[in-house]
């Protein structure tokens, strides 16, 4: 499988790019010690600057891997870091990866999420031989939802990350693109 790691890319409102150390700021003012945010996503809170320039050191650390995929996800017009877009698994055998997004809360409902996965989408399939994209959505977490239901994906039964556990989604609801349908669109 032909690894890029993470390369930046745009849309018309966002710069998708790598994490650097000055993100710290605009991190913890923005979505990272929002509890609505990280738990939306996930993810634990970080409230403290040596927090997020840990996890900040960890990220770059791993930009050193080619298969490591990780963005954070700036605003053009106010060149502020207001979320990020990863991979957070990474399935070279099946050249497949899933992905997950999260968009700090003064941000919401401007389509940034939407824009960034779009964005990802394509930059993904032209520039890697990745042949499927996935992502999946806790059912009461409706925001996730309605960005993957305006995506390219479209809903499927399960995700590698089930399948390999031996599990059956509950409450979850998963969705998936493949290299051939995004050729058609």
């Amino acid at each position: 499988m032909r690894h890029t790691g993470t390369i930046a890319y745009e849309t018309e409102r966002l710069l998708c790019r790598p994490f650097r150390q000055e993100d710290c700021e605009d991190m913890l003012k923005n979505w990272i010690a929002n509890p609505s945010v990280q738990s939306e996503y996930g993810e634990p809170v970080y409230t403290t600057m040596q927090e997020v320039k840990t996890l900040l050191h960890e990220y770059i650390e791993n930009y050193r891997k080619p298969d490591f995929y990780r963005w954070a996800i700036i605003e053009k017009m106010s060149g502020e870091n207001i979320g990020q877009i990863a991979f957070c698994r990474v399935y070279s055998d099946c050249r497949t990866a899933e992905i997950e997004y999260c968009i700090g809360e003064s941000f919401w409902g401007k389509g940034y999420a939407t824009e960034a996965l779009a964005g990802l989408i394509d930059h993904i399939f032209c520039s890697t031989d990745f042949q499927k994209l996935e992502a999946y959505h806790r059912a009461e977490n409706t925001k996730s939802g309605r960005v993957l239901q305006k995506s390219a994906m479209h809903v499927t039964d399960t995700v590698q990350r089930f399948v390999r556990d031996g599990v059956t989604p509950h409450g979850e609801v998963c969705y998936c693109i493949e290299w051939e349908e995004y050729q058609t669109l």
